[in-house]
Formats: C-alpha cells, sequence, structure tokens
C-alpha cells in the first residue's frame, strides 16, 4: 500500500502520532541545548538559545503537542513555524557557516511537518497535483516518428542529467561544505563511483532508446510512448530508467564524497516509489489493461528476476 495515500483515519493516526513525536524530540533537544555546549553551537551556532526558545518552545513545541491531539489549527501553526524556522536557519548557516547540522534537523523536520500535516487536515496527500499541469500523463503525438522519439529522448536526457546529476548535486555539495556538515569518505569511494555511474548511465540510455523506439514516445510524461514496452531493459525490470538515476545520483555522491548527495538520491527514489509511481502505473494499466496488469505481476518493480519463461516476452514493450 502507498503509505502517501492510506485510508484516511489511519492517515490522520500517522499524522498526529508525527507530531507526538516531533514535540518530544524538540523537547528533548532544547534540553540538549541547554545542558550541552556541542549540541547548542552545532545546531544554533552564535544565536542566543533563550532568545530562540521564547518562540521555539511554544510554537515547535507545545505547537506539535497540540496538533497530535488532533487540533487541526496547532498542525498548521506547527508546519508553518517550523517551515519558517527552516528558511531562516539556512540563510543564517550560509551566511555565517554556523548551524549546519541544525539546518538539517529543521529542514527535515519542515518536510515531515508538511505531510503529518496533510494526514492530519485531508487525511491523504495530494500526490495526484505532482502529475497535473504540463506533467500530466499524454501519448505522445509521434509526428516525427522513431527517429524524433529518439532524437526527442536523447536531448531529455541530457538536460535531465546536467540539472538533476551536475546542477543540483554541485548546488548541495556547495551547501554541505558551507555549513560543515561533511564527513570523509573512504579513499576508493571515487572511483566505485565512476563505474557505478558508467553502468547506471549505459542502463539509463538503453532504457531510454529501446523505450522510444518501441513504445512511440519519450520519457517524459507529456509524450509518453502509446505502445506497452517490455523489451531490452524492461523485460527484467519495470523501472529500468528510475534504477539507472537512482544509481547514477548515489555514484555522483561518491565521486563528490558528499553524503548529502547520496541521501538526495535516496530521497528521490523514495518521493518517486511513493507520490509519482503509483500514478504513473494507474495511468499504464487504464491505457493498457490486462496486458500491463499481466506485465506488472510478471516483473518486479525494482530487483531484476532473472528468469527465462517471461510470459509477454515475444509481446509489446513497456515503458519506464
Amino acid at each position: 500500500m502507498n503509505p502517501l495515500a492510506p485510508s484516511t483515519p489511519r492517515a490522520q493516526g500517522w499524522g498526529r502520532a508525527y507530531f507526538a513525536v516531533q514535540a518530544l524530540a524538540g523537547l528533548m533537544w532544547w534540553v540538549g541545548v541547554f545542558l550541552s555546549p556541542v549540541i547548542r553551537t552545532s545546531t544554533l551556532g552564535s544565536l542566543d538559545p533563550v532568545a530562540v526558545a521564547v518562540f521555539d518552545i511554544p510554537l515547535f513545541v507545545v505547537g506539535s503537542g497540540v496538533a497530535a491531539l488532533g487540533v487541526r489549527a496547532a498542525a498548521v501553526v506547527a508546519t508553518g513555524w517550523t517551515g519558517l524556522v527552516a528558511v531562516s536557519l539556512a540563510a543564517y548557516a550560509t551566511i555565517s557557516t554556523e548551524a549546519g547540522w541544525g539546518v538539517l534537523l529543521m529542514l527535515a523536520a519542515a518536510a515531515c511537518s508538511v505531510v503529518a500535516l496533510f494526514f492530519v487536515v485531508q487525511g491523504r496527500v495530494p500526490t495526484e497535483l505532482m502529475v497535473r499541469g504540463p506533467f500530466a500523463f499524454r501519448p505522445a503525438s509521434n509526428r516525427g516518428g522513431t527517429a524524433g522519439n529518439v532524437g526527442a529522448t536523447m536531448g531529455q536526457l541530457i538536460l535531465f542529467w546536467g540539472f538533476f546529476l551536475v546542477v543540483l548535486p554541485s548546488v548541495i555539495r556547495w551547501f554541505e561544505q558551507r555549513w560543515h556538515i561533511s564527513v570523509p569518505f573512504p579513499s576508493g569511494a571515487a572511483p566505485a563511483g565512476l563505474v557505478v555511474l558508467i553502468l547506471a548511465s549505459a542502463l539509463g540510455i538503453a532504457s531510454a532508446v529501446t523505450m522510444s523506439s518501441a513504445g512511440g514516445g519519450t520519457p517524459l510524461p507529456s509524450a509518453m510512448p502509446n505502445r506497452l514496452v517490455i523489451a531490452g531493459p524492461y523485460k527484467w525490470v519495470r523501472n529500468p530508467m528510475a534504477v539507472a538515476g537512482i544509481s547514477q545520483g548515489v555514484a555522483v555522491g561518491l565521486m563528490l564524497g558528499s553524503w548529502l548527495v547520496v541521501a538526495y538520491a535516496v530521497l528521490g527514489s523514495l518521493l518517486w516509489n511513493y507520490a509519482v509511481r503509483p500514478h504513473e502505473e494507474a495511468d499504464l494499466e487504464k491505457r493498457f489493461g490486462t496486458e500491463f496488469q499481466r506485465y506488472r505481476d510478471s516483473v518486479r518493480c525494482w530487483i531484476p528476476r532473472w528468469r527465462k519463461d517471461l510470459p509477454l516476452s515475444d509481446r509489446r514493450p513497456f515503458r519506464r
């Protein structure tokens, strides 16, 4: 079951439980701030803890505790305050190079608070908003034929890989160094990352070419394949492009010596798996019916099943 779309009563219970944990964690953190100079300097830097506590304890700790009782207004206040603190602390850490670990804690708390808020207020996270507008699922027009689809797909790969594997990791690495939250990597991490990057990129290119040539479309939701693709890498795993992308992200993190980039790749995979993939597969089932159902039941999502008797292997191929 998708944890971002559980039944309403269960989701509300999870949201309230999270706010209870957040209230307790916040209280313990403040105790640590006043008792331990290490915790205080690593999470608050040179900020006056008393001045911060005057606002944070009632709005974050108490607000989260009241939200745990199911009070929606308190959940809104606690979430809003957490986001404000995360942004403000990030700006302070970037300017002063202090309190980097505090930024990470608050960014994580802000993200989790938003999810918990949706659970408490709506009973679910509206992940369908991520696949609307320009990201809505639409079949490709096929005006350019196979050559056009392959060319468009290669152009998409260059843009997406350039942004998600070069620009964003570089920015993340810069903040990691600026906030002084780097950790040492083994000497063999960079060469291992390079090997993984080459292999993952080869898988990504093979998957993209198979999708565009056999499926009559591109990886973009706005120009999806018109035919179900189960050839090439799709014969062994349903999401080879996602596997390639996650592996590439981890590889870049290893090459940069950045644990935060590795975490970025892992978190991105979780977001895609739980927020986007359910809608994508629902669209595939709607368009291809029992053919996709048989494929889904025969081929795993992430881990290849090495067997020779794959059903549908001689029929139309799948897409991402």
